[in-house]
């Protein structure tokens, strides 16, 4: 194979113990109920950003005592901004420049390498051997990250690659996958987001036909990066990747499906999406800070698995913000905000895009740092940040260059003191809610901006593992001298109104590692005369 000019994620892991931002894990620590607890605390114990690791998980292991042979790596993508600029490459590059290397990734993006052999391909797996045990997702260790109210392992750095059947453009996208059987991976699309996957999906099922489908789980950090970053639909994200390291990702051909996936993948897992069949899929902890009650939504039925024979599991941590799966989204997002307002739009006087992260998920609160600037200016940038993403913008808040847009109290101040609501504020109706609990009060639609932010109905739990593993998790982390400990609230999870006896049963199911049973039952629950995202 041809040598590369870009980090894998094994000189990624090297780039981050040598840069003391790699915390190895070598006790046995149990997946399902003790590995997301574990990395949470340092999103949630007034741990600053900056000190926040990687976690590498060497001993892996569930609440049966199986021992898994793949190692785990949590917060390896961006637990902090320095682990996202070492995935960039490291060296002399400066987060400060980040949107131009992303505006440079985007326009000029680079075509990938094809090559025949891969290091993902050491070891291939498929049709009827995925059925013995611990050949298939059972013998994967995908963690649950969010014991106590998720009802299954769900991959969380999966990167779904589909084909447009008409162009043949090949589309990359971070999704969730739960963990169904050792052969059937269930999937969220995230439709209320204009995901690239749902377009093919409708295609496809107008043909009657399933779609291919590739599942990236670890490879080269720019991949990851590009895979979570919102692009125009028809742009093949492994060409921004390129973009983004200035040189050609390889890729392979897939064994069992027409796909191209990235050479240096750790896990690939190939398959077809049933486009006749929805099936329930999750609750799962979500990254808007509650949890995503169940829904019909498209299962992947796997057909091989290939890997590298010493693969590592790269897994994300998101729920509640902030979070690694939050970093991911903020660095390029904001970036590509302020060059969208600056360059596109033509509005110079747009200093800096602040998407906030705790709790709010970046989409609900935006805030523009302006210079001097004409008040038709102020508004049209204002309204213009509702337009670039679907979904994003229910606040958004103009302030002065003097104001700190990452400190809530300055922005606060400026709305107390240099704005008069009557005057200086504008509702957009009939907007769409996007990303969260679907909240009927008010009828079916959102709008943007005014601000009554008390909670109107009951709404699903909060994504954090309960109390109880919480708890567990931080007697483990402080046998290991990790940082002193500041629990911020929410620490743990807990139910605001809306959680089902049957989710319980099969929550704490899935702690004790039996999820197969419920995904079981799943099967007998299937619909076809339905559209994803439906909830029961």
């Amino acid at each position: 194979m041809n040598q590369r000019s870009y980090a894998d994620l094994r000189e990624h892991i090297k780039a981050l113990e040598s840069h003391d931002q790699l915390i190895k894990i070598s006790r046995e620590i149990n997946k399902d109920t003790e590995m997301h607890p574990l990395v949470r605390w340092q999103f949630r114990g007034g741990i600053k950003e900056e000190d926040r690791k990687a976690f590498l998980f060497e001993n892996v292991t569930d609440s049966k005592g199986k021992k898994y042979d793949i190692p785990v790596i949590v917060g390896a993508l961006s637990a902090n901004r320095e682990i996202y600029r070492l995935g960039l490459g490291g060296g002399d590059i400066d987060l400060k420049d980040i949107n131009r290397i992303w505006s440079r990734a985007k326009t000029n993006p680079i075509d990938p390498k094809i090559v025949e052999e891969a290091p993902v391909h050491e070891i291939i797996i498929r049709g009827p051997d995925l059925e013995v045990p611990g050949n298939g997702l059972d013998g994967i260790p995908i963690p649950i990250s969010t014991p106590g109210f998720d009802i299954a392992p769900f991959t969380t750095c999966s990167h779904f690659i589909t084909k447009d059947p008409d162009s043949g453009i090949q589309n990359m996208g971070n999704y969730r996958g739960q963990v169904k059987s050792p052969v059937r991976l269930g999937m969220n699309a995230s439709i209320e987001l204009g995901q690239g996957i749902y377009e093919h999906w409708k295609k496809y099922q107008a043909r009657g036909e399933k779609i291919p489908v590739a599942v990236v789980l670890g490879g080269p950090p720019s991949v990851a990066f590009a895979a979570v970053q919102k692009v125009p639909h028809g742009v093949d994200e492994i060409t921004i990747a390129g973009g983004l390291v200035g040189h050609p990702i390889n890729i392979v051909k897939c064994k069992t499906v027409d796909l191209f996936v990235p050479a240096e993948s750790e896990i690939v897992i190939e398959g077809y999406i049933n486009t006749e069949w929805l099936e329930p899929e999750a609750p799962f902890g979500e990254s808007h800070g509650h949890v995503n009650l169940q829904e019909y939504n498209p299962f992947l039925e796997v057909t091989a698995i290939t890997r590298r024979k010493d693969a590592i599991l790269v897994s994300i941590i998101s729920q509640v913000t902030p979070s690694e799966s939050s970093l991911i989204k903020k660095i390029a997002y904001e970036a590509s905000y302020l060059e969208f307002l600056r360059d596109t739009i033509g509005i110079k006087s747009v200093k800096r895009v602040v998407m906030h992260e705790p709790l709010t998920n970046l989409r609900k609160l935006i805030i523009l740092q302006m210079g001097e600037a004409k008040e038709p200016d102020i508004w049209r940038a204002l309204m213009a940040t509702t337009s670039l993403q679907p979904a994003s913008g229910k606040f958004i808040i103009a302030v002065d260059d003097d104001i700190d847009p990452d400190n809530l109290d300055a922005v606060f101040w400026a709305m107390s003191y240099r704005m008069k609501p009557h005057a200086d504020v504008q509702i957009i109706h009939g907007t769409d809610g996007g990303h969260g609990p679907r909240a009927s009060h008010g009828g079916p639609y959102d709008s943007v901006m005014l601000m009554n932010a008390m909670k109107k109905e009951p709404f699903p739990p909060v994504s954090l593992p309960t109390k109880e593993f919480m708890e567990n998790a931080k007697e483990i982390w402080e046998e290991l001298n990790l940082p002193p400990l500041k629990p911020e609230m929410p620490w743990y999870g807990y139910s605001l109104g809306i959680w089902h006896e049957k989710f319980q049963k099969d929550a704490e199911a899935a702690t004790k590692s039996d999820y197969f049973e419920t995904g079981k039952r799943l099967v007998n629950e299937r619909r076809n005369d339905i559209m994803p995202n439906t909830e029961l």
